[in-house]
């Protein structure tokens, strides 16, 4: 079975570089054609649209290049069989941001050419977001402590203890003051 795992994942990479490498050249071509079509006004693209695209053009290379990287499965050249499926493109965490940002940055690329310079104002979401996990997961604990939950007495304590069945039921008997639990001296 761990074998058909890695022949899945090692498809699904396979299919995922291919869209990263052909999502670094479509989102380009698609928003030459949309001011083409839409927005001939603003052909050839002015010098700070331009500028916006060639800055987040850099990050999105590096982390499509990344991403490529280290999904690439490996083949042996002779028989086809898999020798290495690479990383997991589907795992959460920084993968997925990579890919977030990535997207983010597509869609800014196709918005601006069917809309205008205007829908990169969306790529703010990338710091945005960026902050917001910096203060709840870094800044805020720092900061506020971790004594936002009152500290637990000792009676939630033993009553948060796992327990077997037995010990539970022991624990009920000796509550209702039954005299089997209560005499019971400790065995050695």
């Amino acid at each position: 079975m761990a074998n058909a795992s890695a022949k899945r994942i090692a498809n699904q990479n396979e299919t995922t570089v291919k869209t990263l490498k052909l999502g670094m050249i479509v989102p380009t071509i698609i928003s030459l054609v949309l001011r083409f079509l839409l927005r001939r006004s603003s052909l050839p693209p002015s010098k700070g649209s331009l500028a916006i695209y060639v800055v987040t053009f850099f990050p999105a290379f590096f982390l499509s290049n990344y991403l490529v990287k280290i999904g690439t499965t490996r083949r042996d050249p002779t028989t086809g069989t898999l020798i290495s499926y690479g990383e997991d493109l589907n795992q959460s965490g920084v993968t997925e941001w990579c890919f977030d940002i990535l997207y983010v940055t597509w869609i800014c690329q196709v918005g601006s050419g069917a809309f205008g310079e205007w829908v990169w104002w969306l790529y703010m979401v990338i710091p945005i977001y960026a902050v917001f996990k910096l203060w709840t997961s870094v800044i805020s604990p720092l900061l506020l402590g971790r004594s936002g939950a009152p500290a637990p007495s000792e009676t939630d304590a033993v009553a948060k203890e796992p327990t077997s069945k037995r010990q539970e039921k022991l624990r009920k008997r000796s509550e209702r003051g039954d005299p089997r639990v209560k005499a019971q001296p400790g065995r050695r």
